[in-house]
């Protein structure tokens, strides 16, 4: 064997034995962590690495990998509510970078335009931007004050409107707006430059579905996890030639085996993708009681699903959960029993394999509080 054939086995045999990523996670008491995925010899353990204290609820987390900042949603409902950026160091550390003052209630943030960010606040009706970078004297840029005329369908959950994501489509011209209060799906040009967005219209779902988080498959179709009526909603999207963006719905479906109604109490809460495969998070289903569930879809050519397999979450309340970019891997974020969970998948099946990691974050969560853990994404 040649000396760089041997030193080729050599590194192969090295990367087997230990690799590593990371993950990172906040708590709603008030933390944003670091941790560490550790594999060797085909054993995975989490470690923690870096802890920032921010304060607040820090409730959703998205990550500008290019510039390594994590931007922090704060879902405080009372006194005076924040949006945070955080440095991510390669090796863990995590920093506050910065800090601005928004409204309660923030749920979810998205990056657009050009240097701009929006954010959800489902308790206080309202979808807001900012320029960045954050500071101390940031003002938002716009706030949008949604209203709907009444209560809906399920008053206890549909009071108001309830904003409860904001996703950019494929080409960065428009932000989609799940109301999972006013049952639709609310609709904004994006200006880039200047980041300004303008109100174009809006796709009104049957009451009692409560749209809650979306996933684009394939630049052109979207799915919507609705959190009231449990189910996933399949959407062909188009884009006239002048106008908003347009939605025509395709497919509704249950996220339980055989398409059956879920449980009493059950809240779907996200849906993700990867290649032809689609996963709902159920919330209190108790399928593998005492812990919950993550359903698998398969998709055709058309987009439509087709009920694949249901696996446990590790825990109960997975608020949310992620994908790596090989495929290969789930981690989840169950939020009342503030465990991080990280699962093998089937690169080609789509099926979700055995649970290979686990590791408590902070102090345990009591169902229905905004409390436990709140969001896992990877160092990606």
């Amino acid at each position: 064997m040649s000396r760089a054939l041997r030193s080729l086995v050599l590194l192969s045999a090295w990367l087997d034995i230990a690799s590593a990523a990371n993950i990172f996670v906040s708590h709603y008491q008030g933390t944003v962590q670091s941790l560490s995925l550790n594999q060797n010899g085909g054993r995975y353990t989490l470690t923690a690495n870096g802890t920032v204290t921010l304060g607040g609820q820090p409730s959703w987390l998205t990550f500008d990998s290019a510039n390594r900042i994590l931007y922090v949603a704060d879902e405080t409902g009372y006194g005076t509510a924040s949006i945070w950026s955080v440095a991510a160091n390669i090796n863990g550390g995590l920093t506050q970078t910065g800090k601005a003052t928004a409204p309660l209630g923030s749920v979810h943030n998205v990056l657009y335009g050009d240097g701009y960010i929006a954010s959800a606040h489902y308790q206080t009706s309202m979808v807001t931007t900012f320029k960045l970078p954050l500071t101390s004297s940031a003002q938002t840029l716009q706030k949008f004050a949604l209203t709907m005329p009444g209560k809906g369908t399920i008053p206890s959950r549909q009071d108001a409107a309830h904003p409860h994501e904001v996703i950019v489509d494929p080409t960065g011209k428009f932000i989609l707006v799940p109301d999972l209060g006013a049952d639709l799906i609310r609709l904004y040009s994006i200006n880039a430059s200047t980041g300004m967005l303008t109100s174009c219209g809006q796709y009104t779902e049957v009451g009692g579905t409560g749209p809650r988080h979306g996933s684009w498959w394939n630049n052109s179709t979207l799915y919507i996890a609705n959190e009231l009526a449990n189910t996933v909603h399949g959407f062909t999207v188009t884009y006239p030639a002048s106008g908003c963006i347009a939605l025509s719905r395709f497919q509704s479906i249950t996220t339980m085996t055989g398409n059956k109604t879920a449980p009493t109490g059950t809240k779907v809460a996200e849906v993700r993708l990867k290649d032809n495969f689609l996963y709902a998070a159920n919330r209190r289903d108790l399928t593998f009681n005492p812990n919950d569930s993550i359903t698998a879809f398969s998709l055709d050519s058309a987009g439509d699903m087709t009920f694949q397999g249901i696996t446990s979450s590790g825990g109960t309340y997975p608020r949310t959960f992620a994908i790596n970019k090989a495929g290969d891997m789930i981690v989840i974020g169950d939020q009342t029993t503030a465990n991080v969970v990280v699962v093998k998948r089937d690169t080609v099946t789509g099926a979700l394999g055995p649970q290979i990691a686990s590791m408590r974050i902070g102090t345990v969560g009591t169902a229905e509080n905004d409390n436990g853990l709140s969001a896992v994404i990877w160092d990606e």
